[in-house]
């Protein structure tokens, strides 16, 4: 039995064989700590990119701040690098690799890496889930870790973190001979 063959008889068949929709994603390594601004003159080309950002949890003092500060930032989930494709499906990638903010086109062998449409939605979904998430569950100070209080008062001394919500974290404190449950912010400990 002979494998089928396209013929010009039949177009529908010859174009859905023959087009390269463009689901593939490519990547772009950046200079450091520019991309934002590869992104943003990747934009500007034309291109569609993604730059996946993670939700971090942020405890340091801010400036100008007579306070230490506790939050959240967001920060490029992979650094150096981001994803874009064409804008259309008669855009080349050549362009990208000259791009303000960018290094190179990253690539595997002789052409630019070719990242499926699966995998971006996978990264996408990661991110969705880690945005959605609260003070409580992306601070480092989780039920069991040790940590030591910071600032005035009682500085140095270490304790079990008990539970942990997104205004206060309930640590296990051994002072002065007996164990005493305080709450303190998030901004008042440091990891031991």
């Amino acid at each position: 039995m002979s494998s089928p063959s396209l013929s010009s008889n039949d177009p529908a068949l010859l174009q859905a064989c023959t087009q390269t929709p463009a689901v593939n994603w490519y990547l772009v390594y950046t200079k450091p700590k520019q991309e934002h601004i590869a992104q943003q003159h990747l934009n500007h080309q034309g291109y569609q990119t993604y730059l996946p950002l993670y939700k971090q949890y942020q405890n340091r003092k801010g400036r100008g701040q007579s306070a230490d500060h506790t939050g959240v930032v967001y920060q490029p989930m992979f650094p150096r690098y981001v994803f874009f494709q064409p804008g259309s499906p008669r855009q080349g990638l050549s362009a990208a690799r000259s791009t303000r903010g960018v290094s190179t086109l990253v690539s595997f062998g002789q052409g630019p890496a070719a990242l499926d449409l699966q995998l971006i939605e996978q990264i996408r979904q990661a991110e969705r889930e880690r945005a959605g998430a609260d003070l409580a569950t992306i601070s480092p100070y989780q039920p069991g870790a040790q940590v030591r209080l910071r600032g005035q008062g009682m500085k140095g001394l270490i304790g079990l973190v008990l539970a942990v919500t997104n205004q206060r974290v309930t640590m296990l404190l051994d002072f002065l001979g007996r164990q005493q449950i305080v709450d303190v912010d998030h901004a008042m400990i440091e990891l031991a």
